[in-house]
């Protein structure tokens, strides 16, 4: 049986960088190239499970933070772990709460102990430490789970950035330590975070040591925090050389889709994003023709659907008109819907990236997808 956590690489392109393979849980085996929905609190933001399981979704997160705040772990742990708690039977990944606690930066101090802060939602103060995130994340009991990093802001400074990658490092040595205590470990697996903002010399460094520590797979943090996307795939390209070809390779908090195109080209394995459901609940559509949004007037006699390559029950059900006489009303409908078809955008393309690496035919398919996405003009 292969171990919790373990990847198995199945195919590399001839073209580029790009790999197919699998990730293996305690609750099954995920395909990837992957796009991992974000249920920030233990749900995906007005998408019910069975929806969300028609998409062909593999995996979704969960963010450790939110749900230490609220419902709290001990109910979570008491329910059996997260997977019983919100009836999600697949597997689950939990971030470590740092990407949250980083954007507190107002009401947060940082120390080598970890990290002190106040909740978002009534101002009481909490301390995370590193063995507490992965304390907490146990009692979460996803199936990957995150070490506690510190998200280094753009722009910083070198000094801050070398400062701050030298810490996460520290903490993650401490993550390890811990992890390991118990047997968490036999149904848990583990990922590092590879830090040092923009700073090649500050990700080499942080990218071997990571990487001597031996962790299950390996993720790229402190991307998507408002550096120039070129800024974004020279921190790739610097990175994944020192990644290990046996490992799963995740970039944190990336979801547009030349994003994730141009992340799978370099060798990248795993994604996630709010984007799909952030940008639904704000009339903004993904399709196979480009980015719409359907509040817009030219939509408001249009009865067609959203996508005719798109087989979810958003576009088999309503057309562009009744859509943007939702968004229009602001009826709540409008929310779900939206969000599902650009969850459905999200698998679909990735099941359509995987399908070109099982062809070597990777770079056709994506001069293809941008002459059909950028077909409207979209950019």
């Amino acid at each position: 049986m292969a171990e919790v956590g373990s990847y198995k690489l199945i195919k590399k392109s001839s073209q580029c960088k790009a790999r197919l393979g699998q990730v293996y849980t305690t609750r099954g085996v995920i395909d990837t190239p992957v796009f991992m929905p974000v249920g920030t609190q233990g749900t995906v933001k007005g998408v019910p499970n069975e929806d969300l399981q028609n998409s062909g979704a593999q995996i979704i997160l969960a963010n450790s933070y939110h749900l230490y705040l609220r419902p709290g772990t001990e109910i979570i742990k008491k329910a059996g772990g997260i997977q019983k708690f919100n009836s999600w039977n697949r597997p689950m990944l939990t971030d470590s709460g740092g990407f949250q606690i980083f954007s507190l930066n107002e009401i947060r101090k940082l120390t080598e102990d970890g990290a002190k802060f106040q909740s978002h939602i009534d101002g009481s103060s909490h301390f995370f430490s590193p063995e507490k995130s992965m304390q907490i994340q146990k009692d979460i009991g996803a199936d990957i789970i995150m070490c506690f990093d510190e998200c280094t802001p753009y722009p910083a400074t070198y000094k801050y950035a070398k400062n701050s990658m030298e810490l996460s490092l520290r903490w993650a040595k401490r993550c390890r330590e811990e992890f390991y205590k118990d047997d968490a470990c036999k149904t848990q697996s583990l990922f590092g975070i590879i830090q040092g903002s923009t700073y090649e010399d500050l990700r080499k460094i942080s990218a071997q040591e990571m990487t001597e520590m031996n962790f299950t797979g390996y993720a790229i943090g402190g991307v998507s925090v408002g550096e120039p996307k070129e800024e974004k795939e020279k921190v790739i390209e610097t990175v994944e050389p020192y990644l290990p070809e046996n490992k799963a390779r995740y970039l944190m908090g990336v979801g547009m889709p030349e994003d994730l195109w141009e992340g799978v080209s370099r060798g990248i394995d795993m994604f996630d994003c709010v984007i799909p459901t952030r940008n639904g609940r704000n009339g903004q559509v993904f399709t196979s023709m480009g980015k719409i949004n359907i509040r817009n007037a030219e939509f408001k006699e249009d009865f067609t659907s959203l996508d005719p390559q798109c087989n979810c029950p958003t576009c088999k059900g309503y057309s562009k008109a009744y859509l943007n006489h939702l968004v229009r009303a602001q009826e709540s409908l409008y929310l779900g819907l939206l969000s599902l078809h650009n969850i459905y955008f999200m698998i679909n393309l990735m099941s359509k990236i995987r399908k070109s690496l099982e062809n070597d035919t990777f770079l056709e398919a994506k001069k293809e997808f941008f002459e059909n996405y950028y077909s409207r003009g979209t950019r």
